[in-house]
C-alpha cells in the first residue's frame, strides 16, 4: 500500500485498499471500546479470585478510561508530526502486552496498573483511526466510512458484557475473568501484522507543534486528584484528605486553563485551544459528551455487580441481559446518519430521551420489584429503549459538537470531544461505585433460629437491587441533564461539514 492510497480531493470513490485499511483500523478501535464493557462482567469474580475491594473494581473501569482519554489529544499530535502509521502500530503493541499482562496479574495493583497501561495504549492509538479515515477517504465516501465507525463504536461497547459472560462461561469463574484480557491477544497480534503490511506509511511534520506536556500533567493531577477521593472517600468513610483532595483537583484544573491560556499566546498549539470555548454551543457540546457517558458507560456496571453479586446469577446470564441494549445500539446506529440528515438535531433529542426514559423504568423497575421476582424480562423493554436511543446518539453526536465550532478547528475539537467522552466515563463509574457500594446495606435474614442459605440470598438481594436502584437513578439522573444539554448544539449541520 502506497502514498497514492490517500484519498484525492476531487474523488468521488475510494480506492479497495483504503477500504482494507479500514478493517485494520477498526479491529484496533473495536478491542480498545470493546474493553471499556467487557471487563464488567468479570468484576465480581475478579473481586473473588484476587480478594479484591470495592474500589478496586472502580479502579479497573475508571483507570482504563481516564488514561485513555488523557493520551488521545497528545496522541494525536505524535501523529501528525511522526505520521499516524506507526503511532497505531506502536499503541496497538503496546495494548497487546497491557493486555496479556492484566490476564496474568496476581493482586489487585498489579491488575489496576495493567489496565490504566492497557488504557493509555487504547488512547495512543485510537486517534490514528480518523486521521486516516480523513486521509484515505474523499468527501462523501468519508461520511459513509464514520458512520461505519460509529457503527463499531456502539456494537463494541454493547456487545462487551455478552463477549465476557461467554467467556467466564466457556473457561470457568476462577480463571474466566483472566481470558477476557487474554482474548485480545492473539487479535492484538493478527491486527499488528495487518497494520505493518497493509497501512499507507504516511509522512509526519517535523515542524509540527509539540505536546504541551504542562498542560497534560496539569489536566491529568486534576482530574486523578478528583477521582482518587470519588472511589476511595466511601470505603475510608469520606476523611478530611479525600475533601481536600477535590479541592486540590478543582485548583490544578484552574491552573490548566491558565496554562492553556498563557501557552497559546505564545502562539504554541496547546493540549485544549481555549479558543474553542468561545463558541457557548461548543462548550454545551463538550459538557454533554461528558455527562452522557457518564450515564452510558455505568449502566452495564450496575446490572452486572446486581447481577451476579446480589442475585447469584453467572456472569454469561449477566451478559444475555444487556442483550436487549446491544441489539438497540445496533438498529439505532444503523439509522442514526439517515435520521441525522432528515431530523437535524431531533435526532439527538430523541436518542437522549429514550435513554433517559431508559433509565428511569430501570430505576423504577428496581425499586418496584421484589428481589426475589426479578427477572432478565423485567429489563428487557427498558434496555431496549435505551439501546436505540444511545445507538442514535453516539454516532452522529460529534459531529453536531464540531459543527459548533469554525471547519479549520475540527481537528482539534474532535479531540477534545474524544477525551471528554473518556474522562465522563471515568467519572460516571466512580460517581456510581461510590452510590452502589455507599447505600449498599444487607438487612438480617427474617428468621426465627439459624437463617438458611436461601433467607441469605434473599437478604443479599434486597440489599443489592436497593443499592442498584439508587444508582440507576443517578445514572438516569445524568441522562436527563444529557438530554437538556443537546438543545445547546445547532439544529442542522452541513453534511459536507470538514470534507
Amino acid at each position: 500500500m502506497t502514498e497514492n492510497t490517500l484519498a484525492s480531493p476531487g474523488a468521488v470513490t475510494a480506492p479497495r485498499a483504503a477500504w482494507r485499511a479500514l478493517i485494520v483500523l477498526l479491529v484496533g478501535m473495536f478491542m480498545a471500546l470493546l474493553d471499556t464493557t467487557i471487563v464488567n462482567v468479570a468484576l465480581p469474580t475478579i473481586r473473588t479470585s484476587l480478594d479484591a475491594s470495592e474500589s478496586t473494581l472502580s479502579w479497573i473501569i475508571s483507570g482504563y478510561a481516564l488514561a485513555y482519554g488523557l493520551a488521545l489529544i497528545p496522541a494525536g499530535r505524535l501523529g501528525d508530526r511522526f505520521g499516524h502509521k506507526w503511532v497505531f502500530f506502536s499503541g496497538l503493541a503496546l495494548f497487546t502486552v497491557a493486555s496479556l499482562a492484566c490476564g496474568l496479574a496476581q493482586d489487585s495493583t498489579q491488575l489496576i496498573v495493567s489496565r490504566v497501561v492497557q488504557g493509555l495504549a487504547g488512547g495512543i492509538f485510537f486517534p490514528a483511526v480518523t486521521a486516516f479515515i480523513q486521509l484515505l477517504f474523499p468527501g462523501r465516501v468519508r461520511g459513509k466510512a464514520f458512520a461505519i465507525m460509529g457503527a463499531v463504536i456502539g456494537f463494541s461497547t454493547a456487545v462487551g458484557p455478552i463477549a465476557g459472560g461467554l467467556i467466564i462461561q466457556t473457561i470457568g469463574d476462577k480463571e474466566g475473568w483472566r481470558y477476557v484480557f487474554d482474548v485480545n491477544v492473539p487479535i492484538g497480534v493478527i491486527a499488528l501484522v495487518a497494520a505493518a503490511i497493509i497501512l499507507p506509511k504516511g509522512e509526519g511534520r517535523a515542524k509540527a507543534g509539540g505536546v504541551d506536556w504542562l498542560g497534560l500533567l496539569l489536566i491529568s493531577a486534576g482530574l486523578i486528584a478528583i477521582l482518587v477521593p470519588l472511589i476511595e472517600g466511601q470505603q475510608d468513610g469520606w476523611p478530611l484528605w479525600t475533601y481536600l483532595s477535590i479541592v486540590g483537583g478543582l485548583v490544578l484544573l484552574a491552573l490548566f486553563s491558565l496554562w492553556e491560556v498563557l501557552y497559546s499566546r505564545r502562539g504554541r498549539s496547546p493540549l485544549v485551544p481555549p479558543h474553542l470555548f468561545s463558541h457557548a454551543s461548543f462548550t454545551g457540546g463538550t459538557i454533554l459528551a461528558l455527562v452522557y457517558f457518564a450515564a452510558f458507560t455505568s449502566i452495564f456496571f450496575t446490572i452486572s455487580i446486581l447481577w451476579q453479586s446480589g442475585l447469584g446469577h453467572t456472569a454469561l446470564e449477566s451478559g444475555l441481559v444487556s442483550i436487549p441494549f446491544a441489539i438497540g445500539s445496533i438498529v439505532g446506529a444503523s439509522q442514526s446518519n439517515r435520521l441525522a440528515a432528515r431530523l437535524g438535531r431531533t435526532v439527538l433529542v430523541i436518542g437522549t430521551a429514550m435513554v433517559t426514559a431508559g433509565l428511569a423504568a430501570l430505576w423504577l423497575i428496581l425499586a418496584l420489584v421484589p428481589s426475589t421476582d426479578l427477572t432478565n424480562w423485567d429489563l428487557l423493554v427498558p434496555l431496549l429503549v435505551a439501546g436505540i436511543g444511545s445507538g442514535m446518539f453516539i454516532a452522529p453526536n460529534a459531529q453536531f459538537i464540531v459543527a459548533t465550532v469554525d471547519p479549520q478547528e475540527a481537528g482539534a475539537a474532535s479531540g477534545v470531544i474524544g477525551t471528554m467522552q473518556r474522562v465522563g466515563s471515568a467519572i460516571g463509574i466512580a460517581v456510581i461505585g461510590s452510590v452502589l457500594f455507599g447505600t449498599l446495606t444487607i438487612p438480617k435474614p427474617v428468621s426465627t433460629g439459624r437463617p438458611t442459605a436461601a433467607e441469605i440470598a434473599t437478604s443479599v438481594g434486597i440489599g443489592f437491587s436497593h443499592s442498584a436502584a439508587v444508582a440507576l437513578a443517578v445514572s438516569a439522573a445524568f441522562a436527563l441533564v444529557a438530554f437538556l444539554l443537546v438543545f445547546t448544539l445547532p439544529k442542522k449541520i452541513d453534511r459536507g461539514y470538514g470534507e
